[in-house]
């Protein structure tokens, strides 16, 4: 291979490099990325912040949670203090989900104004405590399911 050849080459794989990095920074990176935001900042993104993936974080309002186990449904509001957005998530929740702790919820705000969560997340301690011998699972969601009429 001679010098002028190892130019072209040199420079056609600049060029796909470049064009690569470009595509990654202007569309196909924006469209991979999900944001951190708390409800107040969600809730000031008005029409940008529907129905596109974003993670939610904050604290889960006391009072707020609302647990169907027969349908696995969870309802619950999440509050950075200063605003609050309704959270419904489907599925069985964290173990030491409850009241007033810090969670992150995965998912899609929709225009009812409703979060629709695809992932919850609890922030918690580095402690582990094993179930009891012959601990049923349902004793696990005790704590969720005191209040809340279930």
């Amino acid at each position: 291979m001679n010098k002028k050849n190892r130019k072209w080459g040199a420079l056609a794989a600049v060029g796909v490099l470049a064009i690569a990095f470009a595509w990654l920074i202007y569309g196909g990176l924006d469209n991979n990325v999900v944001y951190f935001l708390t409800p107040k900042e969600l809730a000031a993104k008005g029409e940008k912040g529907f129905d596109v993936p974003v993670r939610l974080g904050g604290q889960v309002k006391p009072g707020s949670v609302k647990w169907d186990d027969k349908a696995l449904d969870l309802q619950f509001r999440v509050t950075d203090g200063t605003g609050e957005i309704a959270v419904r998530s489907k599925g069985a929740p964290p173990q030491m989900f409850k009241d007033g702790m810090g969670v992150v919820v995965e998912g899609r705000y929709g225009r009812d104004g409703v979060f629709q969560s695809t992932s919850l997340m609890v922030k918690h301690s580095n402690e582990y405590k094993a179930p009891g011998k012959g601990e049923k699972p349902q004793e696990m969601y005790k704590t969720l399911m005191k209040g809340t009429g279930a």
